[in-house]
């Protein structure tokens, strides 16, 4: 009869390492999302002028673990007229994909749950599940703020999917192959895909905000119109737990732009410390995060119609104008690294300078409307 590790049937081992993982990466969530929340306290605090935290423990340490007992002490209320079964597994539904997608990160050399050929597949389908829940949440709470954040949040998940999908489609052409480890191990030098494709990180970046939900893309829990949008209805740790699924996205999506931007797990010293690879990939995927904080704390909130706009004119026709060039320069060259590069720092010139401009062109229109409109109206009030 075969023996497992530490003596252990090969079956029983075999369910037992599937429970381990699950738990551990729950763990490794949980006080993930607790130090982000802190983090983002005491970051917009420093922006805004202000002490955060201070009270509970040492520097304030200890108040987002106090909030998440006071949420787990919480009494779970559910209002009458809710549709039971969808709104008690609409919190699952948001929270399982993102625990699923740590599977195929690449965390260091030889450190992988598994090394998928189709890696970054599988996360864009486990991402585009996210909208799911939320669009259930809304609908099955019963109430018109919920349903309006919920179909708000299919409106602008599915769009901004799109250019998100196109800028990693642009990375997968490049490199050819959809392996994360392949991905990461194309990138062992300075040289990184930043600089290579820089308008495909740009792309993914901001869509990446909208599937996140952060500022300036928080439309489908906007407080200022919408109450607190899909989750009006929850409270206790069903609450608590979408918010773990969002800061929990925002660590998958970092992890995803360090490793097919940032060269993952690779830096200084891993060849001779493999384990300075782990900490390597920590450090790129919390710049990012820190990064989605010092926007949340720095831009305004958009309207629903320039939210929706600027991704259908002007994300995804500039992302698929990306592509078309970057598979015509492969074809074209045998090292087709400096004419990729050419033509997506372009894109991102086109992007930063031709924006402002449009936007401009736009309100100089609206104000002259304005005007005409109130001459005609001033006309047919005249006496």
């Amino acid at each position: 009869m075969p023996i497992g590790p530490f003596g252990i049937d090969p079956t029983i081992w075999a369910v037992l390492r599937l429970v381990i993982a699950v738990a551990l990466t729950i763990f490794l969530v949980l006080n993930g999302a607790l130090v982000q929340i802190f983090l983002e306290r005491k970051i917009q605090a420093v922006m805004q002028d202000r002490v955060g935290p201070y009270h509970t423990g040492p520097f304030g340490l200890l108040q987002t673990f106090a909030d998440a007992i006071k949420l787990l002490g919480k009494e779970d209320i559910r209002a009458k007229l809710t549709d039971a079964p969808f709104f008690l597994a609409a919190p699952a539904i948001v929270f399982s994909p993102m625990v699923a997608s740590f599977v195929v990160l690449p965390f260091g050399p030889d450190f992988t749950g598994v090394n998928l050929n189709v890696g970054l597949l599988y996360l864009t389908t486990l991402g585009s599940m996210t909208v799911l829940g939320i669009v259930i949440a809304g609908w099955a709470s019963n109430n018109k703020y919920s349903l309006m954040g919920g179909l708000r949040s299919a409106g602008q998940l599915i769009s901004y999917e799109v250019p998100g999908i196109l800028g990693l489609v642009t990375v997968v052409l490049y490199v050819g192959s959809l392996s994360m480890v392949d991905i990461t191990n194309a990138q062992p030098g300075p040289l990184v895909n930043a600089f290579i494709l820089p308008f495909a990180f740009l792309t993914y970046f901001i869509a990446a905000l909208a599937e996140t939900n952060r500022n300036p893309f928080d439309l489908p829990e906007a407080e200022s119109e919408l109450v607190a949008g899909f989750l009006t209805e929850y409270s206790g740790m069903r609450w608590g737990v979408f918010f773990l699924a969002e800061y929990g996205e925002v660590t998958v999506v970092s992890a995803i732009m360090a490793t097919l931007w940032f060269g993952g797990w690779h830096g200084p010293g891993v060849d001779a410390v493999p384990l300075l690879g782990v900490i390597w990939f920590t450090l790129k995927t919390y710049f990012f995060v820190l990064l989605f904080m010092w926007i949340r704390a720095t831009l305004p909130r958009l309207r629903i119609d320039q939210l929706m706009g600027f991704c259908w004119k002007v994300l995804i026709p500039l992302a698929l104008v990306n592509i078309l060039l970057t598979a015509v320069l492969i074809l074209a060259f045998p090292d087709p690294r400096l004419p990729i590069a050419v033509a997506n720092w372009a894109l991102v010139a086109l992007l930063v300078v031709g924006l402002p401009f449009t936007q401009r062109r736009r309100l100089l229109r609206f104000r002259t409307r304005t005007r005409e409109s109130v001459g005609m109206r001033d006309a047919r009030l005249a006496p």
